[in-house]
């Protein structure tokens, strides 16, 4: 499921507010998801291990922070829904506005696509700030409270152990218990469910691993005010190895190099612009080399496989538990998804709340959040079985998918409609599905001429 094919978030849907939810992580599908729990409860509690800044820095508990992330379509949208001004207000903080269809170079198979024949705007920002100003919006509102460096322990199980009825903290050095009638896991690819589940007489979710060995080297350099060029160079068949880079706030661009399945980028300086030396394409480079480093460091993020708790799987889940964002599953971040499945994913919980009754609450929110995970799963791990190492269970069809992908992405170099359909679906805005409707089709299928 994508933004057009889910409905979209309606207040008027919320009944009065009842009751107590509590949100173990402050990670963006956590932020997203207490957004959502404030319209249906009369207190919503984030709990988080980390310190929180009041300014947008990267923190230990998201290592991946200090890399590039992106608000694609179904983020933006679903956040300016959920939070009237998010927009305005993280471009007042620095966000620069790019178009996707014309200030995004996006280099796949060869070339550049070509450019869109409609604006895409969509603010561009470090995963620090999008975070911040997210936070600052849920302080506004009176039934959330978030408690940083706060820890999880485990979850309260009532006594005929079938439903959680709260989580257990240490804060301050001290124990204690956090009553709820909701406890929503937003802990991400650590979290501890799946053993908590088997632990306790169920089922723990089925594990699939798509393994790509993803290597992240990321830096800053300087950036003239008003230049937003943006490129897009991700690995393709048989090159092992990609690149990117966004302007992003305070006159800078972010700059990241990538290599899959042993292809590291390398942490050092002069290694760092050897290694853009070698993209398929030189832009990224010549960036490179006109424009001084903004940063000390060059940080480091290794991203083994994608890895899905297939929780839509299960036929019985304990009352009271539910399980969100990277927790479910998670993604190539070459792919920039996850904030993006994340905000689906809260749309999906707030249909659920609005169902009546909550009998199967969790199994019904799964099945739904299933059908999110899937296109997102398609996407990523379709692209990354185009190279013959990546290992693991791969979707039916997907090989087929691969070729007629492959020759639409040929023809949306010169074609800015196809390029346009490509990218909106790359943005989850539309579903996969859209790529096949006779109109596309036709223009993929029709002989060169």
């Amino acid at each position: 499921m994508s933004l057009t094919t889910l409905p979209r978030y309606d207040s008027d849907l919320a009944s009065e507010q009842s009751g107590h939810a509590v949100v173990v992580g402050a990670s963006m599908a956590g932020l997203l998801a207490a957004r959502v729990l404030a319209d249906w409860f009369e207190a919503v509690t984030i709990v988080e291990k980390d310190s929180l800044p009041d300014e947008p820095i990267a923190r230990c508990g998201v290592p991946q922070s200090h890399h590039p992330h992106a608000l694609l379509e179904a983020g933006r949208a679903t956040l300016a829904d959920l939070f009237p001004g998010y927009v305005e207000d993280l471009v007042s903080a620095g966000a620069v506005v790019t178009d996707f269809a014309s200030d995004v170079q996006f280099y796949a198979d060869g070339a550049f696509l070509a450019h869109g024949p409609v604006r895409m705007e969509t603010p561009s920002a470090t995963r620090p700030l999008i975070e911040q100003v997210t936070r600052e919006h849920l302080s506004k509102l009176d039934a959330v409270e978030t408690r940083d460096d706060c820890q999880f322990t485990d979850y309260l199980l009532d006594d005929a152990g079938t439903t959680v009825e709260g989580v257990r903290i240490r804060e301050n050095g001290t124990a204690t218990e956090l009553p709820a009638e909701l406890v929503v896991d937003a802990t991400g690819r650590a979290s501890r469910t799946p053993k908590w589940l088997s632990n306790h007489g169920y089922t723990p979710p089925e594990v699939e691993e798509v393994h790509i060995d993803v290597a992240y080297s990321t830096t800053y350099i300087e950036r003239p005010p008003d230049d937003r060029r943006t490129f897009l160079v991700p690995p393709s068949p048989p090159i092992t190895r990609g690149g990117m880079v966004a302007p992003v706030e305070g006159n800078r661009w972010v700059v990241n190099m990538n290599g899959i399945h042993g292809d590291d980028p390398p942490t050092d300086f002069a290694g760092f612009s050897e290694f853009a030396g070698t993209l398929p394409t030189p832009e990224v480079k010549r960036l490179l080399d006109g424009h001084p480093f903004a940063a000390a460091d060059i940080e480091h993020y290794p991203f083994p496989s994608n890895r899905r708790n297939r929780y839509e799987g299960l036929d019985r889940f304990p009352d009271g538990l539910l399980v969100v964002g990277d927790a479910i599953a998670s993604y190539n971040p070459v792919y920039a998804q996850g904030i993006s499945v994340a905000a689906l994913e809260a749309l999906v919980l707030h249909q659920t709340l609005a169902e009546d009754g909550s009998e199967n609450f969790a199994l019904r929110f799964f099945d739904r959040a299933g059908a999110v995970v899937d296109e997102a799963w398609l996407l990523a791990v379709g692209s990354d079985f185009r190279f013959p190492q990546t290992t693991g269970p791969k979707p039916r069809g997907t090989d087929l998918v691969g070729r007629y992908l492959s020759r639409l992405t040929h023809k949306a170099h010169t074609d800015g409609a196809l390029s346009d359909a490509f990218v909106r679906v790359m943005t989850m805005e539309r579903p996969p599905t859209s790529l096949f409707r006779p109109g596309i089709a036709w223009r993929v299928l029709k002989p060169a001429g």
